[in-house]
């Protein structure tokens, strides 16, 4: 493809970079633009995924109609089929007018679906059906409606685990990869890294009226070598950082050592540090509400036992003693401290069992949830509430957990 045309378009969409990878990107959004195929662009978090969609739009035959970005991860499982397909009025509480959804709204044009492995599975059947036959329903409508979109999608995770993982629909996913376009990491791309540095650190110098900053030889070859595990995200960030930061308007390497995360520590790219954190804490709130349900347990178990033996003891004070009970005293033996308690001793021998197996973490999380959705009537959201932790969560602790609803 000819450079200008590449140069035209990165001056466009603001795009820094002459890797040959990222040409190639770009190469491939422009020559499928023309089509309505599907598309779907992959890569890590914070690469440019978004950059990628507008310029597909603005290369096609749809550029004058409407385009419209959606990031699926951004919205609750319960209102996300609303937001996409529209609902009638009353459909549900809340709902008092009825709405168009994004397929309605961007007939015509482009929907980007960002993070389109957040999609529930239920939201991703509707999905398929759209992509198959372009048709769709409202929620709480049995009337059919035709949409005629295009659709580019974006991921940063794995589908193909997800899909081994029963999280994503196989069929789903080859519509959606039609086209695929793989956006490379930053890492990937070293040419690239001090032009993006320098543009970021112009920016806000300009912004902010101040001189801006300069890496030495030294600090660039450490800048481009390093791992940047957020990618142009974490780069902008450091340069900002360092900018407004830093009286000396000359970088080295021992300054720009203070702004980057050691590799060592930092998280793996498939399970962020918040992510991990908020397994962390809804475990562990819910492991609390196990202890406290556990100690309500068997401050009633205490009296009911009480309650009991009071009952018991007073109905054996007094009762007659029957033939039955006569015979099973003659069978024990008739020491002082045995007759006492001969009648417990005997009834202890037949109802007898075997002791349970002790539970694990696992089963204490699974007994807490099935307990609060059967409380709120099946109700995740409310259930979800209950235990201290998010929907999202709360929805995958119910598939790790094998739990049916």
């Amino acid at each position: 493809m000819d450079s200008n045309v590449l140069l035209s378009v990165k001056q466009r969409f603001g795009i820094i970079g002459n890797s040959p990878l990222l040409n190639r990107a770009l190469e491939v959004a422009l020559r499928v633009a023309p089509t309505d195929l599907t598309v779907l662009v992959t890569g890590e978090s914070g690469v440019g995924k978004e950059f990628f969609p507008q310029v597909i739009h603005a290369h096609s035959a749809r550029k004058h109609n409407k385009y419209v970005a959606v990031n699926c991860g951004a919205i609750p499982e319960g209102t996300i089929d609303s937001e996409l397909f529209g609902h009638e009025k009353g459909a549900f509480t809340g709902a008092i007018d009825s709405r168009k959804g994004y397929f309605e709204e961007a007939d015509g044009g482009t929907i980007f679906l960002d993070e389109v492995g957040e999609l529930p599975l239920a939201t991703q059947v509707r999905l398929l059906r759209v992509l198959q036959t372009g048709e769709f329903m409202r929620v709480g409508s049995a009337k059919v409606q035709k949409t005629n979109v295009r659709v580019v999608a974006a991921t940063n995770s794995n589908l193909m685990k997800a899909i081994a993982d029963g999280r994503f629909r196989e069929d789903l996913y080859y519509r959606l990869n039609t086209v695929p376009i793989t956006v490379p990491a930053l890492r990937e791309r070293p040419e690239d890294i001090h032009l993006l540095f320098r543009r970021f650190a112009t920016e806000v110098a300009t912004q902010y009226k101040m001189p801006p900053i300069a890496l030495n030889e030294e600090a660039r070859t450490m800048l481009e070598n390093y791992y940047w595990r957020g990618n142009i995200r974490q780069l902008k960030n450091v340069a900002e950082q360092m900018s407004a930061i830093e009286e000396s308007r000359d970088i080295t390497p021992q300054i720009l050592a203070k702004y980057l995360v050691d590799e060592s520590s930092a998280a793996s790219p498939s399970v962020t540090h918040s992510a991990k954190m908020e397994d962390l804490n809804s475990e562990r709130e819910l492991l609390y509400k196990i202890l406290f349900d556990m100690r309500s347990d068997i401050n009633n178990l205490t009296r009911m036992v009480g309650d009991l033996h009071s009952g018991y003891s007073s109905y054996r004070s007094t009762a007659p003693a029957s033939a039955e009970h006569n015979e099973v005293k003659a069978l024990l033996p008739h020491s002082p401290v045995e007759s006492e308690y001969a009648e417990e001793y005997a009834e202890s021998v037949v109802v007898e069992e075997d002791m349970p197996r002790e539970m694990t973490k696992a089963d204490m999380q699974r007994e807490q949830i099935v307990k609060a959705l059967r409380r709120n009537g099946g109700s995740r959201r409310a259930a979800a509430a209950e235990l201290f932790m998010s929907e999202r969560t709360l929805y995958r602790k119910i598939k790790e957990l094998n739990i049916e609803e």
